[in-house]
């Protein structure tokens, strides 16, 4: 079945990894420098950002697409731009679901390890920034695996990217959009090929995490 994958198919595979890529990327990009702030910084505000990231990591994915839909909307802030039932626009809404995990992952990894780092930062004098990246250095096994499992809650989510999206054909039509709608037209073999290649990346992702995971605890250990 796998072998005789059709143009359709093979396209809806490219946008679901390069919505998933990029939104990945994007929340890594914010929420880790964030999550190391966090934990280990000092600044006004710092305990109702941790207390609403973790607030948002129940952020159901329907009310994310809803709030970029209304910010796209052809009557909303960013509506001029056209970019409502994009792939960009997917991503955007992928991002505010994705980067309160990211944060609060990120956060969490560090504060096991973060008390000998920020003395041994402090006793060579080092400015914030290349504490953080000290923080982010050491630990990028454990936050490698963070973002493999932001990668794994990116590709499996539908609400938000269906809302925004419109899981428009050859467009912004992704696989959990697709086996959606092919289930429901009773297409059952097109939505059973979809979700075989979903579990198969979904399970490259998950062993990958809990891998990288063990060998971060591991060498903690040594």
């Amino acid at each position: 079945m796998l072998l005789s994958m059709d143009k359709e198919l093979i396209q809806i595979i490219g946008v679901t990894l390069k919505m998933s890529f990029f939104s990945t990327l994007i929340s890594c990009l914010i929420g880790m420098p964030l999550g190391v702030l966090i934990e280990k910084g000092s600044f006004f505000g710092r305990g109702l950002l941790k207390k609403l990231s973790s607030t948002l990591m129940g952020l159901p994915p329907v009310v994310a697409g809803l709030i970029v839909y209304m910010l796209f909307t052809r009557y909303g802030i960013f509506g001029s731009l056209g970019l409502l039932f994009t792939v960009e626009v997917m991503i955007v809404a992928q991002v505010m679901l994705i980067t309160p995990v990211v944060l609060c992952l990120t956060s969490s990894v560090v504060s096991v390890s973060g008390n000998p780092l920020k003395e041994t930062a402090r006793g060579l004098g080092l400015k914030r920034g290349r504490t953080l990246s000290l923080f982010l250095i050491h630990n990028r096994r454990a936050l490698l695996s963070v973002v493999l499992t932001a990668f794994g809650r990116s590709i499996a989510e539908v609400g938000a990217v269906s809302l925004v999206g419109g899981n428009i054909q050859w467009k912004t039509r992704v696989m959990t959009t697709a086996i959606l709608l092919e289930t429901n037209k009773g297409k059952f073999t097109f939505a059973l090929a979809l979700g075989i290649v979903l579990l198969i990346i979904s399970l490259i992702v998950n062993v990958s995490a809990s891998l990288l995971s063990k060998g971060g605890k591991d060498s903690d250990k040594m």
